[in-house]
């Protein structure tokens, strides 16, 4: 199981993840905002407002959430130069 050393939220329902081996990667999560639940998470400052669980990440109080391993499997790793 995965867990997340920091979460940065980024335009276009994006978020930056560093996981705990760390490696980085950007998440994009639009495939999960017509869903009723993500429906908050439309008002910018709701999503910016994501909080780091470690092993997911949570919205509004826990109302919203996605687990590290989700971001980890539709995330694309950040490439070093």
């Amino acid at each position: 199981m995965r867990f997340l050393t920091s979460i940065t939220p980024l335009d276009g329902y994006r978020l930056a993840c560093t996981f705990d081996n760390g490696i980085e990667k950007i998440a994009d999560i639009t495939q999960y905002m017509q869903a009723e639940a993500f429906k908050p998470l439309h008002n910018p400052n709701v999503f910016n407002n994501v909080q780091n669980r470690q092993y997911y990440v949570e919205w509004l109080d826990g109302e919203v959430d996605l687990t590290a391993d989700t971001l980890w499997h539709i995330g694309i790793a950040l490439q070093r130069v």
